[in-house]
């Protein structure tokens, strides 16, 4: 597969890296549209060549001259690339100087790999959930691990050669004592002794030094646990939190936190076993080589470092009513939050009881910049506790609300930040006493968002997102909005492509995204401002009453990539003036705030085109009938009330069964229903008058396309209905469908 292939299947927040490495030095059309020729060249040694530089330039002029005789000779001239306007470019912006494009193309080509090396790395790590680096830090672990039990092996020979020693010093002085003639064997005996002595004594300090070393790699290992893959992990749970769909799975953090823990345990126990040996064995603490004390004192602090790092919260503050908008809570409404002590021994097992507190350590920085001040509703503390064994040490909070301590009070922020632009934290405190070892274990949410109405909801999500997006290390600076720096559009593409990824399983493309660039970006630099982004009539309000939309009417046809969304009018015409009349595309408006969805198509009438749009369709229209029932029955009607349905092929060239049929409602296209409790059934019929006088016909028209049963005999049935039935009236029905049949075969 071509190298640009393989980009063009990234996720957006990727491809939006390969965007950016051609901003400003080459056109992106150039690069997709001779991909293959372009990845058959060698740009490096013609970046350093200037006759390969001059090879390679005619060969791409070559190329674009005979894709132009192609398309001249196929009639597809306006359809096609601009296989001309490509070869200009080129030849003013490098017919003189081969030599940059090539280096332009050649870093080009070497960035690309670059980009898809990692988006393979990160793909191997979700899928196998293990990625190089966590085989390394998983090998180090096992390691550690192995090299404890060995030292716990030689500690346990150790115990039986000291009892072996001692016996044969015991039993022989006895027996020296009872008889006489064993006192010249003496000598042999007690160099023997000293020889057994001796031996004990290197494995003694061969023992002192595998816990060295154990040591040592248990500090690299800490460092790597609390210094790289915890802060890495919080980090995706931040892109988790806003819609990013990495894996924010435990299970491998937990495993590492565990084993450590378990060995740094062991570890103090064998100097402990060391100790009583030494005690129990021999009178001369000399024996016992190394400061133990010193080992012991690294162990403990190593245990120390890992166990205060070791909660987390699993499971942001979330209410039930909101699962894919975490972090924002209303006051009086009840929320989950859920916890868990990555070390899971069995030793640790209730000895946590965690407290939650609002706002820790910052009540000064509340109190001076006049911000909110809150309480939760209950006082409410839970032991981490083992519900399934393996599961984890686990504590869920699942009944929390917050309720405001006092009015606002006055402040120099109070005109600039708003209800919505107070971040604010909640903390989980615990204190751990195990055999000595005290530990004062804290744990954050990442900032969260008090809202007092269900109006302030958006606007708090726009706050979640640019927090998440900023704030990316701890302490958080909950006075983030004094002061907003702006996002670059490179960071904020991704997040807004992960809310339709959340909402409707499928993210933004490329084009779609350049839509709301241009909407979104305020500045030359492409850097998008919170007060643009934030304010009252933004572009995420339209963009969120879509999200809204999309949710409530449009999931299934947005994940089957049926809807291209975001594309303007100018746009629109483009796409569908060369295509054959009935050709349709579902764009959302741009003027509805709220969220609506518009049918754009195309019909060639006497010669000309004419792209319509029907007035968009909102959620309460969308509540009654279904977009695709709509686009079944959707008709225009003509001269002499002719109706017929200008819809035939979704964009490209899809017919309309094909891509909607498994979406109609059976009951809209089946028989009429019986007459109910005296009233005749009804449908709802979208149709509008025909926009293009005079209508020609359609160059293709499906039977089901023609909806006779919408036409001339539906609206007469709906208009008469209550006439078709008086005594005394002609047989009106079938006069009417006499004429209705004459008409139909007229049209063939």
């Amino acid at each position: 597969m071509a190298q640009w292939q393989e980009l063009l299947r990234l996720d957006p927040a990727l491809q939006a890296r390969v965007s950016q490495l051609y901003e400003r030095k080459f056109p992106r059309v150039i690069r997709h549209c001779l991909c293959v020729l372009i990845e058959s060249q060698d740009w490096d040694l013609a970046a350093v060549d200037e006759n390969k530089a001059n090879t390679c330039f005619h060969a791409l002029l070559v190329f674009l001259q005979e894709q132009w005789k192609q398309s001249v000779q196929e009639n597809n001239i306006l359809q096609g690339p601009d296989f001309p306007g490509m070869q200009d470019y080129l030849l003013k912006h490098f017919k003189d100087e081969p030599l940059n494009l090539a280096k332009i193309l050649s870093e080009c080509l070497k960035e690309e790999k670059k980009i898809l090396a990692s988006a393979s790395e990160a793909q191997g790590c979700s899928s196998s959930a293990m990625g190089q680096k966590w085989r390394e830090l998983d090998n180090k672990v096992n390691e550690v691990k192995r090299q404890t039990l060995e030292v716990k092996k030689e500690i346990k020979s150790l115990d039986v050669l000291n009892e072996k020693l001692d016996f044969i010093q015991t039993t022989w002085q006895s027996q020296v004592q009872q008889h006489i003639g064993l006192a010249d064997s003496y000598a042999v005996v007690k160099e023997e002794c000293v020889k057994r002595g001796n031996f004990i004594t290197q494995t003694k300090q061969m023992v002192v030094q595998q816990i060295r070393n154990i040591l040592i790699l248990a500090e690299q290992i800490v460092a790597i646990l609390t210094d790289v893959e915890l802060p890495e992990w919080k980090r995706r749970q931040q892109m988790a939190c806003i819609g990013s769909p990495v894996d924010i799975c435990l299970d491998h953090l937990q495993k590492w936190f565990t084993i450590v823990a378990e060995v740094l345990l062991r570890v103090r126990e064998q100097l402990q076993m060391l100790q009583d040996q030494n005690k129990k064995y021999s009178s001369d603490a000399s024996n016992l080589p190394g400061p133990l004390a010193e080992i012991e004192k690294l162990a403990w602090s190593l245990l120390t470092k890992l166990l205060a790092n070791a909660l987390v919260v699993e499971k942001q503050p979330v209410m039930s009513s909101l699962p894919q908008r975490p972090l924002i809570l209303k006051t009086g409404v009840r929320f989950t939050v859920t916890l868990r002590f990555l070390a899971n021994l069995p030793e640790f097992k209730c000895l946590l009881k965690v407290k939650p507190v609002f706002d820790k350590d910052v009540e000064e920085v509340m109190t001076v910049n006049g911000l909110r001040h809150f309480d939760f509703n209950r006082d409410d503390c839970k032991v981490l506790d083992m519900d399934t064994p393996g599961e984890g040490l686990v504590a869920e909070f699942g009944h929390m609300s917050l309720k405001e301590r006092k009015a606002r009070a006055k402040g120099p922020c109070e005109s600039r930040l708003g209800v919505t632009e107070e971040l604010h934290i909640i903390k989980f405190v615990t204190g751990l006493q195990y055999a000595g070892l005290q530990c004062n274990i804290e744990a954050s949410s990442l900032p969260v968002v008090v809202i007092s109405s269900t109006n302030q909801i958006v606007s708090a999500w726009a706050s979640v997102m640019w927090c998440n997006m900023l704030s990316t290390s701890e302490p958080r600076n909950l006075l983030l909005f004094v002061d907003p720096p702006p996002l670059t559009w490179q960071q904020l593409s991704p997040v807004l492509s992960w809310q339709f990824l959340s909402v409707g399983q499928r993210e933004l493309d490329e084009n779609q995204l350049s839509v709301l660039r241009e909407k979104i970006a305020d500045d030359p630099d492409g850097l998008v401002h919170w007060s643009t982004f934030s304010k009252s009539n933004s572009a995420w309000i339209w963009i969120d009453g879509i999200l809204d939309l999309i949710k409530r009417h449009l999931v299934d046809l947005w994940r089957d990539g049926s809807i291209m969304g975001f594309v303007n009018r100018n746009r629109t015409r483009v796409l569908l003036q060369e295509k054959q009349a009935g050709t349709f595309l579902l764009r959302f408006s741009e003027s509805n705030k709220d969220g609506a969805i518009t049918i754009s198509w195309v019909e060639h009438s006497n010669g000309e085109t004419h792209v319509h749009a029907v007035e968009p369709y909102t959620k309460q229209e969308l509540s009654a009938i279904s977009l695709p029932d709509i686009i079944y029955r959707y008709s225009v009607r003509a001269q002499r009330n002719m109706t017929r349905n200008p819809l035939l092929y979704l964009y490209p060239d899809i017919p309309k069964h094909t891509a909607f049929g498994r979406y109609y409602n059976s009951s809209e296209t089946s028989e009429p229903k019986k007459v109910v409790d005296g009233y005749v059934n009804r449908k709802l019929v979208p149709f509008s008058d025909s926009p293009t006088p005079p209508p020609s016909p359609p160059r293709e028209i499906d039977m089901m396309d023609m909806d006779i049963d919408m036409n001339i005999e539906t609206l007469f049935q709906e208009v008469f209905s209550e006439l078709l039935d008086l005594p005394g009236l002609p047989d009106i029905h079938t006069s009417y469908q006499e004429m209705a049949s004459t008409q139909t075969l007229s049209r063939f």
